[in-house]
């Protein structure tokens, strides 16, 4: 997949229309991997990465200025405060990618304005050309764009800095990472043994308690153990509700998919098509009465058109000939008059007569060359050889005026059928009813389910936070009164069973998990300058958290590492995950240098930005990617494209330059 053109316009800070060629081709030879952008602090950098997030996933976006903000609210939120009102708010993204083996690309517009009436976007889909919708892709955008760059990954390959900086600063990965992580490696968890063993050891505990403290003890158990079943039955009640939650989604897209198939969609909009029909029609009507009004006019001509320009020629050559024989005329009265003349100066007779005969001659050599040998069958006039130039005139006239409009006629026809077949296929005003009324059903249904799968949640939470907090004061208080006698062998073995358990659980996602930690590890070595530090990087098979081990085995506490080692392992462990994935995606990272000393950000630019993938959209502040990192990376010659957001504050716009702060 390859991002080839952004276009905004009136999004955000970015006023009127802006384009960025995002195509990382140079030329037919040359393909430089990164697209450098350059921007100050809000001047627009991470709007580009929400644009690009909402061209692609629309109301499923993660997009950094959304927060709990409906999407409705979020459009208006999107809308450039100096925008026309009567210009609606643009997001495309072109992008390729390979079908079959075979490259296509597509254009993805969304347009919106202030206060939406249905309080969404409107989605576009162009192909190859950019002139031809491509309809059928509108209606299952959602599921397409899911098998190219799934939603839940994404946040591998479209990151910004401060993600990396959760991510290198906390021990465990922040909840988007694990559930990218999870989203590769679809691992699950079960640890319902090791609460059935916890139990088993507050009850050897009890027996092991005098009489004073026994009441006490059974009360805290007693609540323990009513907490512990109210557990239980809401854990049950929501699996419950999570997969009616599921049959319901799936009933709600099956009715709307139905509603899709079954012509819903466009029986809704049958009236606009019976419109477009109507002026089609009217326009191919006008068209036959024009070509009838050719036919009664000189077009049937072309029929006979060879003979026609037959009759041109024979007519041009005897027009030829009569002009000759008037001349001829001509010719000899003159020479009656010359011979005349000559007579009357007394020159000799037998000169005259040789001039005479000279005349004559010189008369019968012109006529005889210029004479046609052909007869004449046509004797016509010069005013009909006009007529008919003028004939052959209005007949090319004619011709180029059919053509046309046989053309536009063919067009008009192909365009009523198409729209025929779209009718024929939406359904009946009653069936279109109840095909609505079995979506607004479901949808209703699912609202509902939501609803009580979030509240019994929410309830589950809190139960859980109750048995934490009893099974804590069980403890204190068993911890300070209880002496383990006869059953102290079988709490230390159930100890030793958790321990077991919890090993088992590590070796069941290992398989898994080993080529993760292999990239990463691969990835960390490759951008970190001590290439002695680490020589094992171990994953954490349930946080997910991260271990460094040196040469001889002994671990590396990461607070041993420095705060950019922090951060390069960070931006390695999404480049691992990114690799793991098996999908050839671009990557987009906003001010990824902020904490980097200058060692470590030369590594990142000479090896991490022209390898993290064939494409990598780079939005830096003039302080991360300053002239001298610029010049190594122009050096490399891995920049395709630059570009510079500049930001006027008194506008509060941003305009988009070629070129970068350098």
């Amino acid at each position: 997949m390859i991002f080839l053109e952004l276009v905004l316009q009136n999004f955000g800070p970015y006023s009127g229309r802006q384009v960025i060629n995002l195509n990382p081709k140079v030329d037919d030879d040359n393909i430089c991997p990164i697209i450098l952008l350059g921007g100050m602090n809000g001047g627009g950098k991470t709007t580009l990465m929400d644009a690009i997030r909402l061209a692609l996933y629309g109301q499923r976006a993660q997009c950094s200025t959304r927060g709990n903000l409906s999407y409705t609210d979020f459009l208006n939120q999107c809308v450039n405060s100096k925008a026309d009102p009567v210009e609606k708010t643009r997001v495309e993204l072109v992008f390729e990618h390979i079908e079959e083996d075979k490259p296509v690309k597509y254009r993805v517009i969304r347009t919106w304005e202030k206060n939406p009436k249905d309080g969404k976007d409107s989605l576009g889909i162009l192909g190859d050309d950019d002139t031809w919708p491509v309809d059928s892709l509108v209606n299952i955008w959602d599921e397409y764009i899911e098998n190219i760059l799934p939603l839940g990954i994404s946040n591998l390959f479209l990151f910004d800095g401060e993600q990396v900086k959760e991510l290198a600063e906390q021990e465990t990965p922040p909840p988007i990472v694990v559930d990218a992580i999870n989203g590769l490696l679809g691992l699950e968890l079960a640890d319902r043994l090791a609460v059935d063993l916890e139990i088993l050891v507050n009850r050897k505990k009890k027996e092991l308690a005098d009489n004073q403290d026994l009441a006490n003890l059974e009360e805290i158990e007693a609540c323990l153990v009513q907490q512990q079943e109210d557990y239980d039955t809401t854990k049950a009640e929501l699996d419950n509700l999570a997969l009616e939650l599921k049959d319901l989604i799936l009933k709600q897209q099956e009715a709307f998919d139905k509603f899709i198939a079954e012509g819903g969609k466009i029986a809704s909009e049958r009236s606009q098509l019976e419109k477009q029909k109507e002026e089609k029609t009217k326009l191919t009507e006008k068209i036959r009465q024009s070509l009838c009004e050719l036919a009664d006019d000189v077009l049937p001509l072309a029929l006979i058109h060879n003979l026609l320009s037959q009759v041109q020629d024979q007519g041009d050559k005897e027009f030829h000939t009569q002009q000759m024989q008037l001349a001829k005329d001509v010719l000899i009265d003159r020479d009656q008059r010359l011979l005349q003349w000559l007579n009357k100066l007394e020159i000799d007779k037998d000169t005259v007569n040789d001039i005479q005969l000279f005349l004559i001659q010189d008369i019968d050599n012109l006529y005889t060359n210029n004479s046609l040998s052909e007869t004449n069958w046509l004797n016509a006039d010069e005013e009909s050889l006009s007529l008919l130039d003028n004939l052959f005139y209005r007949l090319k006239i004619c011709q180029a005026r059919a053509k046309k409009e046989l053309e536009e006629l063919n067009n008009y026809e192909e365009e009523i059928l198409t729209l025929d077949r779209q009718m024929q296929t939406a359904a009946a005003p009653e069936a279109y009813i109840k095909l609505q009324k079995a979506v607004e059903t479901a949808q209703t249904e699912v609202a509902k389910a939501k609803a009580n799968y979030e509240a019994t949640s929410r309830y589950l939470g809190e139960l859980e936070a109750a048995i934490t907090k009893s099974k804590k004061e069980l403890n204190e208080y068993t911890i300070d009164n209880i002496k383990y006698k006869n059953n102290e062998h079988i709490i230390n073995a159930a100890a030793k069973v958790q321990a077991t358990l919890k090993v088992f659980r590590e070796k069941l996602t290992l398989r898994k998990l080993n080529k993760l930690e292999e990239e990463v590890k691969n990835c960390f070595l490759y951008l970190l300058h001590k290439s002695d530090l680490v020589h094992r990087i171990a994953i954490d098979a349930r946080t997910f958290s991260l271990s460094l081990y040196d040469l001889n085995g002994k671990s590396v506490p990461k607070h041993r590492l420095s705060a950019g080692e922090k951060q390069l392992l960070a931006i390695a462990f999404l480049w691992g995950l990114a690799k793991v994935s098996g999908r050839r995606l671009p990557v987009a990272i906003d001010t990824p240098l902020g904490r980097l000393d200058s060692s470590h950000r030369n590594n990142l630019v000479e090896r991490y930005f022209p390898s993290a993938s064939h494409q990598v959209i780079l939005l830096s502040t003039d302080t991360e990617v300053g002239k001298k990192e610029v010049d190594t990376l122009r050096e490399m010659e891995a920049i395709a494209r630059e570009y510079l957001l500049q930001y006027n504050s008194s506008q509060r716009e941003t305009t988009i330059k070629e070129g970068y702060f350098w």
